[in-house]
């Protein structure tokens, strides 16, 4: 799925949102490192990271191609700050009407906007997917993030008390949201 939109954010910043491509595997990658070690509210941590730059640029090339999917970036200045993905939660028809949202971006970046525009540009590319249902898990302290969700439409549908476990702050609980599309 092909996706490409400039965005001016506060104080006359201007992001481009667009598709990851094969040749920025190696960007990507160094940015999910930074984000991962900067939050403990991402879902995996740094060293679990485990593609190579190779096999990144494959995955990249084949998501960009996918009619369902979509991994998205977030570039400032000519750097990537961020990333948005849209994936099917499974291939199985029963299921094929669901997609997962995940998004990380740079602490610099935060509070500039650029997570709302990654969303939108999310919602918009589940919607031409042909999606009904998006979905996603948010640890229930990150109160930025599901502030965000629920601005955007996500709507809460469940918890898991133990869903989540940091090795600096042991079990927490997990929010389960959806938008319905």
């Amino acid at each position: 799925m092909r996706y490409a939109k400039t965005v001016l954010l506060a104080g006359g910043v201007e992001l481009l949102v667009r598709n990851a491509v094969a040749s920025d595997a190696r960007a990507l990658r160094d940015i999910m490192q930074r984000t991962h070690a900067e939050t403990d509210y991402l879902l995996s941590y740094p060293d679990e990271q485990g593609a190579d730059d190779e096999r990144e640029a494959r995955s990249l090339a084949e998501t960009e191609r996918s009619d369902n999917g979509v991994e998205l970036v977030a570039v400032v200045d000519g750097r990537i700050v961020g990333s948005a993905g849209v994936s099917a939660v499974r291939s199985r028809r029963k299921v094929a009407h669901r997609a997962r949202f995940g998004i990380s971006i740079l602490k610099e970046h935060w509070g500039m906007g650029i997570g709302r525009a990654l969303m939108d540009a999310s919602v918009d590319c589940a919607r031409r997917a042909g999606y009904a249902q998006l979905e996603l898990e948010v640890v229930a302290g990150n109160e930025r993030a599901v502030s965000l969700y629920r601005r955007v439409g996500f709507e809460e549908y469940g918890r898991n008390p133990r869903g989540y476990r940091s090795a600096a702050a042991g079990y927490q609980e997990l929010v389960y949201m959806r938008l319905e599309l």
